[in-house]
């Protein structure tokens, strides 16, 4: 199925209208990624820093700003566990328009309560996304309210280029742009505007988009040259969690998008940590794609480089595992088991050989009742904090020297 490309010129008006609402965020070099990348300069769009926390304001407003004034009348529905929520909500309450936004029953609190400030009416129903989805297209039919979707829109798909406006305006410079894939409404808009603006100017420029490895159907749907429904499996990356291409996005992202590549939820876990470190910035698993794609060495970009931060909205409950996981997958946080003889002095041994190594004890498990032990034996789980893998490597090698038996993160 073909469907019309959006213009420059329609993006261009799009710009015009968001703005009423949006932010231009800021565009962020690191010079950290640069190095990772080996070219100049790496951007980063700070969607993160929108209003409502994510780019998906854009594609909302500019999609509610068309209604006329008898579907105003009849209110907008929408069907998220997360940012699309917050935009459409927030994008209602400033252009008057009643919204009741259709959640699943296990939505993270703070996007359920941050929906409802924005003046929505939220519903729970449903245990996963598909059951959400279906209780909202039900509401419709009973109420005639027009549903407002995540991706698979024009005016929405227009909305979330004027993105690429935006960075283009500050860094024209940019050779490759990487951006994370969901539905695929942020890459498709950006592609497409990012694209026919370099060819207006002589300029070409490559897009490479990032999927979570448990939630990629672009892929294979690319390779069979229209839509297929993949199996999901659980990621951390909720915001980029979708089974299914939208039709009008798939039929961009072939036409404009090079290259597509996956990440797995440790890649990203590290991407969030490394933000928060090294840029000061709060990213959610979603937003952070297409760093964690930099730094798993899935990129082989060219001349200036730049990629899409495109939310914030993470669960500080959340942010602390994931924190953590990200320690845990860059070698920075080490899970040691050591068999010890059931001895005085064994414990003072140990931690002495890990702080004459320079690093540091965080928790000690002292057992000697697993039951897959030798009677004569102890297990001593130490949690030590290190400088990365090669340091890790360091302070596990000086017990094994000591003559330890160590495994790091199993058990015997």
């Amino acid at each position: 199925m073909n469907f019309d490309t959006p213009t420059l010129e329609d993006f261009e008006r799009a710009r015009d209208v968001v703005h009423v609402i949006t932010q231009r965020t800021p565009l962020e070099s690191s010079r950290y990624l640069a190095e990772v990348l080996g070219v100049p300069k790496v951007y980063m769009k700070c969607e993160n820093l929108q209003r409502t926390g994510a780019y998906k304001l854009r594609g909302a407003y500019n999609r509610l700003s068309r209604l006329s004034a008898e579907e105003r009348a009849r209110g907008v529905v929408a069907a998220s566990a997360g940012n699309h929520a917050q935009g459409v909500a927030f994008a209602a309450s400033e252009l008057g328009i009643k919204a009741t936004i259709f959640m699943p029953l296990g939505a993270a609190l703070p996007k359920l309560q941050a929906t409802r400030d924005y003046g929505a009416d939220v519903v729970l129903a449903g245990a996963d996304f598909a059951a959400t989805n279906e209780a909202a297209q039900r509401f419709v039919s009973e109420t005639g309210a027009l549903f407002v979707p995540p991706f698979d829109d024009d005016a929405v798909i227009e909305g979330q280029g004027t993105v690429a406006l935006e960075m283009f305006e500050v860094a024209p410079e940019i050779e490759t742009l990487i951006v994370p894939i969901g539905g695929g409404g942020l890459i498709s808009g950006v592609a497409a505007a990012a694209k026919q603006l370099a060819a207006r100017d002589g300029r070409e420029v490559r897009i490479i988009g990032v999927q979570a490895e448990n939630a990629a159907p672009y892929p294979v749907s690319l390779q069979r040259g229209e839509p297929v429904t993949v199996q999901t499996r659980p990621t951390i990356a909720d915001g980029i969690a979708v089974s299914r291409p939208g039709e009008r996005n798939f039929e961009l992202i072939r036409e404009y998008v090079d290259e597509i590549v996956t990440v797995s939820d440790d890649d990203i876990a590290r991407a969030i940590v490394m933000l928060l470190e090294r840029a000061k910035l709060v990213v959610e698993p979603a937003g952070a794609a297409g760093v964690a794609a930099m730094l798993a060495g899935k990129i082989h970009a060219r001349g200036v480089t730049a990629t899409v931060l495109s939310g914030g909205n993470i669960d500080p409950l959340l942010l602390q595992r994931v924190i953590g996981h990200g320690l845990a997958a860059s070698a920075r946080y080490l899970k040691l088991r050591i068999l010890l003889q059931d001895v005085p002095g064994q414990l003072v041994k140990t931690a002495s050989i890990v702080a004459e190594n320079n690093a540091n004890v965080v928790e000690v498990i002292h057992t000697r009742h697993a039951t897959e032990l030798p009677i004569s034996d102890v297990e001593l789980e130490l949690h030590i904090e290190t400088r990365g893998v090669d340091h890790g490597e360091r302070v596990v090698e000086a017990l094994r020297s000591a003559g330890y038996t160590v495994r790091v993160g199993e058990r015997y």
